[in-house]
């Protein structure tokens, strides 16, 4: 084998390779049963969109030092409760969603300081003890959202005290990202305001990477004993990106649910934070490094197959039960996949 192809392989990972084959190879059949490919990219595109900002999430805790970060949940939860906020506040449209955001990510602030400090007594065990922790707050949370003081009919149940469990956003800004500025081309809708969003939010996790603070940050992931002979404060920098990662999760969520058309209380944000695990695993990205590349690529390509993957397997076996079954065989095991990257090397 040529040297050059060699090194093009090794660099972009055989691993990569051979799910990129596996997704294209799940196109090629979408086409020849006769399914919509065009649908089925568009749905691709939108659920890249949507779920591209917790990915995202997963950068700046693995970049500081925590590593991946199962903890999204908590900053899930931040989210919740602004686009709530938002609802009880009777706004609808784009405001609503900016609103929402806006109040979000303070909370998620506040929520992610202590959160990276929880983190800093327990170095060492931090993916551990942040997935008992975001277990911990959905759970602590089915009781908060009994009792939080939330008026708005949408919000609450009619009978009782609680608020629901679905919350549909269809009359407050559903799809609000989605139709903006979306255009079609060749039966491919492309959710032209969402992928701008969640590109907008890489870049500017991109630029804060080549900041002080950000090589800062980065360089106590790399090394903590050199940065702080060096003069950083590893634990600040540590803060930093686990506030970083808990905002973007209450960023992440908001968008999401705008696309999705619900927000979904109590055990729903559970297993959310596995999913982007193992997107950003898939992407390229190792439990001590991450790139924005790794996030793009990696969000694509798992929804690209969870997408394509449902409609072939009910095409191919018609007995609904099965088709189900070989949609989470392939759902989980790409997520089982990725999760056994975890203790592998960087790249």
């Amino acid at each position: 084998m040529p040297k050059k192809l060699q090194e093009t392989i090794n660099r972009i990972g055989i691993p990569r390779l051979i799910i990129t084959a596996f997704f294209i190879f799940l196109c090629i059949l979408a086409v020849l049963l006769g399914l919509p490919i065009g649908s089925l990219i568009s749905d691709t595109l939108v659920r890249t969109g949507m779920n591209g900002v917790l990915v995202l999430a997963m950068v700046p805790g693995i970049l500081c030092g925590i590593g991946l970060n199962f903890g999204l949940p908590l900053g899930i939860v931040c989210g919740l409760i602004g686009g709530l906020i938002s609802i009880e506040m009777n706004l609808t449209g784009l405001k609503a969603f900016s609103v929402a955001v806006l109040i979000s990510v303070p909370i998620s602030a506040v929520v992610g300081y202590f959160y990276g400090m929880l983190l800093n007594k327990v170095k060492g065990s931090e993916m551990m003890v942040s997935t008992y922790v975001g277990f911990s707050a959905v759970s602590l949370m089915c009781i908060g959202w009994l009792v939080m003081p939330f008026n708005s009919p949408e919000i609450k149940w009619p009978i009782g005290k609680g608020l629901r469990t679905t919350i549909t956003l269809t009359s407050r800004y559903a799809k609000v990202l989605d139709n903006l500025f979306s255009f079609s081309i060749g039966g491919i809708v492309f959710p032209t305001g969402l992928l701008a969003f969640f590109l907008i939010c890489c870049f500017i996790m991109w630029r804060f990477l080549r900041s002080r603070a950000g090589i800062a940050m980065k360089a106590v992931g790399d090394n903590p004993v050199f940065a702080s002979a060096s003069g950083i404060n590893v634990n600040k920098s540590r803060i930093i990106g686990t506030m970083l990662s808990t905002i973007l999760g209450a960023v992440g969520i908001i968008a999401y649910a705008q696309s999705f058309g619900f927000y979904q209380l109590y055990q729903a944000p559970m297993m959310m934070g596995f999913a982007a695990v193992a997107a950003v695993l898939i992407g390229g990205a190792s439990a001590k490094n991450a790139k924005i590349s790794h996030v793009i690529l990696g969000t694509f390509l798992f929804q690209g197959l969870l997408t394509v993957a449902l409609p072939v397997a009910n095409k191919i076996v018609t007995e609904g039960n099965l088709a189900e079954v070989l949609r989470i065989i392939v759902s989980n095991g790409i997520i089982l996949y990725a999760l056994t990257k975890v203790g592998g090397g960087g790249e």
